[in-house]
């Protein structure tokens, strides 16, 4: 009962990890040739902490990953609007990680490799097609750059994990079109540079249309931090046609709309200037499905549900994905009665996400705020009262799954490995 998997990235790599754990026979195939630690940083939030500590991580994610222990808010003018503490700080049981998303990606990679074996993860292999035979599923492998077939790989279920782009999803609704965008272009960038706000602040400033996010992935051996940022700018026009994170960017792009943005607690021009390179992307998302499982297929990740990166959720809500999909996989085995229980219960939560983001999530305190003073403010307690801004805060939570009490209470999806009460298939 091999679950054939389609695509290496968090979210393959992560339910592969999790099916191992449950002794569930599965492959990979991921399109790219070599992975690399490609990306910038991410955030991985207390939900999804969890899970890789579930799964022997702990001690790797410390190593390569920030433990944020707050989050704060400011005016375009640098006016603080709000913050509160996060992770263990919050109450958390577990922390809250800010990381490389290539180092997260290798780790992943290396675990699994160790722990499964090196041929589970096949590379070059695109699974491009894919029919029912028998009680089977074949996927049809090719190379996703010349387009050479590559043979088939056979399996009981196929799991969609190759992201926002997936190309099974484009077969399953070939009407679909190209992702949606909400006309924000995305800068992105690392940066060594001195710690602010203590060192393990995630900081957000401006609003919708002219925003920028920063947080420490790292610290340094001369005693500053290396910066992830991102600058949000408005934009005219259409979709643009290359979309990869790959795509090189210049910081002159975008340092006029940022130029004036110096603060008591961080010098924006002088942070973008410091990058070694810069990258640019669309802030895009898809429409939420209505059905992710056709028979022995299913989505998972930004396959099932890309959404704007606000909120730090996309590669958490992934994580999570895998571990539900696992752990219903080994209650009914690798089987389309799995795939639906998987889906019943993350399908309505992550759609929810992805409509809550494209209203910017918990960052909506900055337009609210940029509507109502628009030129800055003295004192934020005269443009929007304290309980306004936590009742954002706390509702993002409680859709996106990771309120404290509600978290700290819940029974593990799988459990930790060794535990004596872990399931395994069929049992």
């Amino acid at each position: 009962m091999t679950v054939l998997i389609a695509g290496a990235g968090i979210a393959g790599l992560s339910l592969g990890l999790s099916l191992h754990q449950l002794g569930i026979p599965f492959r990979i195939h991921e399109a790219v040739r070599e992975l690399s630690p490609l990306g910038v940083g991410i955030n991985i939030q207390p939900h999804a902490v969890r899970e890789l500590f579930d799964l022997g991580l702990e001690a790797g994610l410390r190593e390569i990953g920030i433990p944020i222990e707050g989050v704060a808010y400011f005016s375009a003018q640098g006016g603080a609007i709000w913050q509160e503490p996060r992770g263990r700080r919050a109450g958390y049981s577990w922390p809250q990680f800010a990381v490389h998303r290539g180092r997260l990606q290798m780790m992943l990679l290396e675990a699994l490799r160790e722990r499964a074996g090196t041929e589970v993860v096949r590379t070059g292999e695109m699974v491009a097609d894919w029919r029912g035979e028998g009680g089977e599923v074949i996927a049809r492998l090719v190379d996703r750059k010349t387009g050479a077939a590559l043979g088939e790989s056979r399996g009981s279920v196929l799991v969609a994990a190759d992201g926002i782009n997936s190309a099974i999803r484009a077969r399953l609704f070939p009407d679909e079109g190209p992702a949606r965008w909400r006309g924000v272009m995305m800068w992105r960038g690392v940066s060594a540079a001195p710690r602010f706000l203590g060192g393990r602040t995630m900081a957000m400033a401006g609003h919708r249309g002219q925003k920028f996010v920063c947080y420490p992935i790292a610290d340094t051996a001369d005693g500053r931090a290396l910066v992830n940022w991102i600058a949000d700018l408005a934009l005219d026009g259409s979709l643009p046609e290359v979309q990869d994170w790959n795509r090189a960017a210049a910081a002159a792009e975008i340092l006029p709309a940022f130029e004036n943005w110096r603060f008591d607690w961080l010098d924006v021009p002088a942070l973008v200037r410091a990058a070694e390179g810069v990258w640019k992307f669309p802030m895009v998302d898809r429409d939420p499905l209505a059905r992710w499982t056709h028979g022995a297929v299913t989505l998972m990740g930004d396959a099932a549900h890309p959404m704007y990166p606000i909120g730090s959720n996309g590669a958490s809500q992934a994580i999570i994905d895998a571990r539900v999909l696992a752990r219903e996989m080994g209650r009914w085995g690798a089987a389309p009665i799995a795939l639906r229980a998987y889906e019943d219960e993350r399908r309505p939560v992550t759609n929810a996400i992805v409509l809550m983001n494209r209203r910017d999530g918990p960052d909506r305190v900055l337009d609210v705020v940029a509507a109502r003073a628009p030129a800055g403010f003295a004192d934020i307690s005269e443009v929007m009262r304290a309980d306004e801004l936590q009742a954002i805060a706390d509702r993002y939570k409680a859709v996106a799954g990771f309120d404290v009490e509600t978290l700290n209470a819940r029974a593990p999806i799988i459990g930790p490995i060794g535990d004596a009460t872990t399931g395994r298939a069929g049992k």
